[in-house]
């Protein structure tokens, strides 16, 4: 069997959660909005001749006509990742297709009048559409943080595992831990949703881990669920030999969740925060 930890005070080791583990990298990942945008930049560069225009909508279905490709450009100017777009109203319902035209120019026409791409472009003084675009790029990908913050934790971890030099495998699903390793793991259920997968999976000489990690700088009901399906998965683990389950988890988002987050720290055998991979935890554990 693996460490086992000596008892530990829950409001001890809670009080040593850290507010926020965010990098410089956390906030805009400026190199996916280059990227997003110098992909469409000639198309951009077309359109940007409807500024200012006085005969928008010829000129719009002249670029159309000359330049089909142009038209994939249009979702971005919504802020939409997407090349389709639902809209409806009065006058009926309907999904455009900017990749593959599937309405004639004049319905294009309609939706950039009735968005008001077409007043945007003629009236309010954008400049050039890449600079609008790159604009608009960073804005969503800023929402984006609340996902880079769960990969932030992931690294933090897969950091300590690789200094460790344990075997260590990412993002392994239940069925590929039983077939890599002759192991029977049905006992987990995952509560009946998909199939579960593991952050880390580390294999030693008599037992495998599978590992969940996660860091959480705002509170939510999403904590109190996580702490009670890994409970039960931490439950479950105990009922296979050579398997064991590792939570690694930090942040100030469970200072309005720490019930059921102590309910979970009390019976589970492998649940640990930053301070405690600091503290070499990692080299304790895995033996």
């Amino acid at each position: 069997m693996g460490f086992t930890m000596g008892k530990r005070r829950f409001t001890e080791w809670l009080a040593q959660f850290e507010s926020s583990i965010s990098n410089y990298a956390f906030y805009v990942d400026f190199e996916k909005v280059y990227r997003n945008v110098n992909a469409i930049k000639v198309e951009l560069n077309i359109l940007n001749s409807l500024i200012a225009s006085q005969n928008i909508k010829e000129d719009f279905q002249t670029i159309i006509k000359k330049y089909p490709e142009t038209l994939k450009c249009i979702p971005i100017l919504l802020a939409v990742r997407a090349k389709e777009i639902y809209a409806s109203d009065k006058d009926g319902a309907f999904l455009y297709d900017f990749e593959s035209q599937n309405y004639p120019i004049e319905r294009y026409i309609v939706f950039m009048e009735k968005t008001g791409l077409f007043d945007l472009l003629k009236n309010h003084l954008i400049n050039n559409l890449y600079d609008y675009v790159t604009g608009v790029e960073t804005g969503l990908d800023s929402n984006e943080r609340k996902n880079r913050g769960g990969h932030l934790m992931e690294n933090l971890v897969e950091n300590f595992l690789r200094n460790s030099k344990q075997e260590y495998y990412k993002e392994m699903y239940r069925s590929e831990i039983e077939r890599k390793w002759n192991i029977d793991l049905s006992k987990i259920s995952n509560q009946g949703k998909a199939e579960k997968r593991f952050d880390f999976v580390v294999k030693t000489s008599n037992m495998i881990y599978g590992i969940e990690t996660n860091f959480y700088s705002s509170s939510g009901s999403k904590l109190n669920e996580t702490a009670r399906s890994y409970k039960t998965l931490a439950q479950e683990s105990k009922l296979i030999k050579g398997f064991s389950f590792v939570w690694f988890t930090d942040g100030h988002g469970w200072l309005n969740a720490k019930n059921n987050l102590e309910e979970t720290f009390d019976s589970m055998e492998h649940l640990y925060n930053i301070d405690d991979l600091e503290k070499g935890i990692i080299n304790k554990i895995f033996i």
